[in-house]
């Protein structure tokens, strides 16, 4: 890691503010372009229906947010409650500080970029599991406790799919991750290891509360989970957790295995932009496309089929590695 001096604190900071620009302007974006893909799938009139093109309802939806009453419930633990919404956005432009959008446009020079953004991850569970503890609601209570189990669950495979490409590259700087890539698709690491990405992609999904994974916030039968007792703003700041989670798990798919800021022609921060938002596009399609699984579905998926699979698929990697002398 380089050095700190004054030089990079102000570009340190003035990449923070530019990664909370970011995040905002996503949280808009993806909340229109949920509904309208929702609109899509399930015919839904709403999402084109409320001003050109549906935009004003996506302006209705973040002004009905901000003008909601914060209300506190009675019996709740005040300070926890509140604590739990600003947990889990806090971290969330620390996972983006070393992300490399571009070859030279990235907000922190550390060679544990990786390891920077697995720590930060774990801060949301942390958040979700308070929030429902402080509630003092049954239901929240119920979906705080899916929420730790599923991402208990999930997060080891995860890891292990991670560390394929790690143990393969020889290194945890994103930077070296999306630079050992070539721009041509068979030179991503997709080609290399479609086991490993199926695996995270899974992962992934599970670990930001999505369908057909979103059992901890089931409506129909746990009323929202964790969310059941936020109004207003408290609500929507764990949304916008939630969607930049969805952006951060999309940005290392994108370096781990599609080649980050590298493309056939042009390399440069679009190609980057690219294959994000078609991953993040993807994870919104499946939300309004497949059922929601029952709770030990999930379990067995995870502890069954992935759990072994990214196990083997390490040791074989790290079998091959040894074998023909990589990185």
């Amino acid at each position: 890691m380089t050095d700190f001096i004054p030089g990079e604190l102000i570009r340190l900071a003035v990449a923070l503010v530019a990664l909370m620009g970011f995040i905002a302007a996503n949280g808009m974006m993806l909340l229109y372009v949920e509904r309208k893909v929702a609109g899509h799938v399930q015919r839904r009139p709403g999402p084109f229906e409320v001003g050109p093109h549906g935009l004003y309802q996506a302006l209705a939806d973040a002004g009905k947010l901000v003008g909601k009453q914060l209300a506190t419930p009675s019996g709740a633990d005040a300070l926890l409650f509140w604590t739990a919404p600003l947990m889990a956005f806090m971290p969330v432009p620390l996972m983006f500080i070393a992300m490399p959008f571009g070859e030279n446009l990235w907000g922190l020079d550390t060679n544990l970029g990786l390891v920077l953004i697995l720590s930060f991850a774990g801060f949301n569970v942390l958040a979700l599991c308070l929030a429902g503890w402080a509630s003092n609601n049954k239901w929240s209570l119920l979906g705080a406790s899916r929420a730790v189990a599923q991402a208990v669950a999930y997060e080891i495979p995860l890891l292990l799919s991670v560390l394929a490409i790690a143990l393969m590259t020889g290194s945890l700087d994103l930077r070296v991750l999306a630079s050992s890539q070539g721009g041509w698709p068979w030179q991503w690491n997709v080609a290399v290891q479609p086991l490993a990405f199926f695996i995270y992609f899974v992962c992934a999904v599970a670990e930001t509360n999505r369908a057909p994974f979103d059992l901890p916030e089931a409506e129909s039968e746990l009323t929202a989970g964790v969310h059941t007792e936020y109004s207003g703003m408290g609500n929507g700041i764990i949304f916008l957790a939630e969607y930049a989670n969805m952006l951060v798990v999309s940005c290392v798919a994108t370096v781990l295995f599609l080649g980050g800021a590298q493309g056939p022609f042009m390399p440069g921060p679009w190609w980057f932009l690219a294959k994000m938002y078609a991953l993040v596009t993807l994870i919104i399609f499946m939300r309004w496309t497949y059922p929601r699984v029952r709770f030990d579905q999930l379990l067995n998926l995870n502890w069954r089929w992935l759990m072994p699979l990214a196990l083997a698929n390490l040791v074989l990697t790290a079998f091959l590695t040894k074998l023909f002398g990589g990185a």
